[in-house]
Parts: C-alpha cells; sequence; structure tokens
C-alpha cells in the first residue's frame, strides 16, 4: 500500500473506531431537534467541539518530529489498552447529553439573518460543542500517537479525512434518526465493535511505524 493510502486509510479507521459512541448522541440530539434546537446548531457544535480535541492532540505531532517512528509507534499501545479495558470491563459510558439536553427550551430571533448569524454564537452550539469534548477523551488518546511521526502531508490528509468526516457523521445520523429500527440496532450492538476496532487500530499503528522491528527476535 503507498504512503497516501496508508494515511488515509489510518484517517477513516481512526475516525469510525473514536466516534462510534458519538454516533449515538448525535442520533439523540437529532431526535429532540424542533423550533428552538436546529441541525445547525448540532452540526456547529460538533465541528467546535472536535476542533477543540484536534488542538488537544496536535502536541504530539510537533514533538514527533525529532523521536524516531518506531519508538513513537510504542503509543499504538494507548488504543490498544483502551479497547481491551472497554472489552473485559464492558465500561457503560453515562449519557451527559441527558443532562445537557434538558435545557434546550431558548428562543430564538425572529429576524432569519439575525438568527443564522446568532447561530454560530448560540447557547444550544457550545452545549452540543460541550458534549462532543466530554465525550472525546478517548479520542485524545488515539489521536496522540496517530498524529506522532506523521509529516505535514500526512498530517494534513489526516486533518482534511476528519473535518469531512464529522459532517458525513452528521448526515448519517440524522438519516438514522428518523430510522428507529437502524437506530436501535447501532445503540445494541455498537458499543460492542468498538473494542476490537480500537485494538486493531493499535495494531495498525504500531505495524506502520516499523515498532515490531525493536522486538529482539524480529530483528535477528
Amino acid at each position: 500500500m503507498s504512503k497516501l493510502g496508508t494515511v488515509f486509510s489510518e484517517g477513516i479507521i481512526a475516525f469510525i473506531a473514536t466516534n462510534i459512541d458519538d454516533m449515538i448522541i448525535l442520533l439523540i440530539f437529532f431526535s429532540q431537534v424542533d423550533v428552538n434546537f436546529r441541525r445547525r446548531h448540532i452540526l456547529l457544535g460538533q465541528y467546535l467541539g472536535f476542533t477543540a480535541i484536534i488542538i488537544a492532540s496536535l502536541p504530539s505531532f510537533f514533538g514527533g518530529l525529532s523521536v524516531q517512528r518506531e519508538w513513537i509507534g510504542l503509543l499504538g499501545l494507548l488504543p490498544i489498552a483502551i479497547g481491551i479495558q472497554q472489552l473485559v470491563f464492558r465500561k457503560q459510558e453515562t449519557t451527559t447529553v441527558q443532562t445537557v439536553s434538558s435545557d434546550f427550551n431558548q428562543s430564538t430571533p425572529s429576524n432569519p439573518v439575525l438568527s443564522f448569524i446568532l447561530s454560530i454564537l448560540h447557547p444550544q452550539t457550545y452545549k452540543v460543542a460541550a458534549v462532543t469534548i466530554a465525550n472525546g477523551g478517548d479520542n485524545i488518546s488515539i489521536y496522540i500517537p496517530l498524529f506522532a511521526g506523521q509529516d505535514l502531508t500526512s498530517l494534513g490528509v489526516i486533518l482534511s479525512i476528519f473535518f469531512v468526516m464529522v459532517g458525513l457523521w452528521c448526515a448519517i445520523a440524522y438519516f438514522l434518526s428518523r430510522q428507529p429500527t437502524i437506530a436501535n440496532i447501532l445503540n445494541r450492538y455498537g458499543q460492542a465493535v468498538v473494542p476490537f476496532v480500537l485494538i486493531g487500530l493499535g495494531l495498525f499503528i504500531m505495524y506502520e511505524r516499523g515498532t515490531f522491528t525493536l522486538l529482539p527476535w524480529v530483528r535477528s
């Protein structure tokens, strides 16, 4: 596989693995859309929250420029550990969205132009962003080893994929929110798949960085 193809695959796999649980939260949000809580609040909130997660993960990219790639690959143990933890303990994440969403009842300006401008700074938008950030702790743990050791071009490709996928994720969640049967299946089985995807992602990061060559029986 070419380097670009590898980076492209890493970006898609990492996003999907770290945002399956976020899909469930998005489904809950979209099921509550009304005159006071708009779809654009969800979309903008997702982008704001996800951007904050990316910024928190970027220091690993700058630090990784001076560290040998094989050793950087050891950070792939983080998603492996998270996946094993979720697999063993079957941790049930609390839906903080229930607490946050209970206040979605503020009025909006009647002027459509003013309403559109204020939606960027609307409290609903930042409530969605807060839930996205609160749900993104595992994301940071996985993006740190993913960003470390990438060159600037590869990082740009991964970030481009991520931000396109945020919009796609919102579109999929909105569609699923209108399909009760599919939404119920995702809610029931999505969590069970996440640990295996995370473990696979961690192994992939270690393999791509050449970390396994550090093992004495591999070097010999």
